[in-house]
């Protein structure tokens, strides 16, 4: 195997894993956001509260990655 296609191969390997990685944290948050869409909220008070919430888990997150 040529150094050339190591590389191919090596790089094909990382973007394969960074596709499913996306879809995984796609997915997460697609699951998130409908729990939200479904809800049946007494009031705009309940469901700010759950976009709030949404909000601060993807805040923290973004925080822990930028820290790492």
């Amino acid at each position: 195997m040529t150094d050339q296609q190591f590389l191919r191969d090596f790089q094909e390997k990382v973007e394969k894993k960074l596709r499913e990685n996306e879809i995984s944290v796609i997915q997460y948050w697609h699951e998130r956001l409908g729990r939200v869409v479904s809800m049946k909220p007494d009031g705009i008070a309940s469901l700010q509260l759950e976009i709030k919430k949404i909000y601060d888990m993807m805040e923290n997150r973004i925080k822990a990655l930028k820290k790492g």
